[in-house]
């Protein structure tokens, strides 16, 4: 059976048969068939097959990068709204350098957006940290929310398709796992086309070939732009 499937399930509905297979997430074994447990979009990756739902809140997970924005200041960190259930807290010891407690402004103030690490979950707290490389305030560009589920498209097999963005696109491109995505180019005009494409990539999730058609609709939208500027030049 192809890697590549993606269909549309529902709960109760067989996925597969064979005890070759074993069941992921939102997937159970009856006997030799491995069944939906929830609706949502076939995958099969090898030997492991899930259900990927197709909507739903996001939930962080140890380990997840999460983008968000500072909404509160405590006298030993910074609480961080990253549209979960829940604010994030992010202690100033979790930050790469020092920070004296009475110049928490001063490193990270209302209204920043960060990237972050979720380094531990519990019943009632996000716990996070930026100490990492790669992790801190985000300056610039814009930042744009899309379904949290779609994330693993737009990221790609160990991350392909950002990749493929990145280089053909010339943007910076950061993908928090819940479900916000901050683009950073040298001009506004990059940055709406690395959206374009983008969103394009979220409402095609489903679609067998997605690289594919990424690829050819970012031809497009520089044949459009090489379209506009040689109309302008005949004016």
């Amino acid at each position: 059976m192809s890697n590549e499937e993606r269909t549309i399930v529902v709960p109760g509905e067989t996925l597969v048969s064979g005890n070759d297979y074993l069941p992921g997430d939102g997937a159970y074994r009856d006997g030799k068939d491995v069944v939906a447990q929830r609706f949502g979009i076939k995958n099969i990756s090898e030997k492991l097959v899930r259900v990927v739902p197709v909507s739903g809140t996001y939930r962080p997970r140890k380990g997840n990068t999460i983008i968000g924005v500072v909404v509160d200041i405590t006298f030993n960190g910074w609480l961080i709204d990253f549209g979960g259930a829940q604010n994030a807290f992010l202690s100033i010891s979790e930050v790469p350098r020092y920070i004296n407690k009475g110049e928490l402004r001063d490193f990270l103030d209302f209204g920043d957006a960060v990237v972050v690490k979720v380094w531990d979950v519990k019943s009632r707290s996000v716990e996070v940290s930026m100490k990492m490389r790669g992790f801190g305030k985000l300056e610039g560009g814009m930042i744009i929310k899309v379904n949290p589920n779609k994330v693993p498209r737009i990221i790609g097999k160990e991350g392909s398709m950002v990749k493929l963005l990145k280089n053909s696109l010339g943007c910076s491109i950061t993908v928090g796992q819940n479900g916000y995505v901050w683009i950073y180019g040298k001009s506004l005009e990059d940055e709406i086309k690395t959206k374009k494409v983008i969103e394009f990539i979220v409402d095609n999730a489903t679609s067998i070939g997605l690289t594919e058609a990424v690829e050819k609709y970012i031809h497009e939208l520089g044949e459009s732009d090489f379209e506009i500027i040689e109309e302008n030049t005949d004016k």
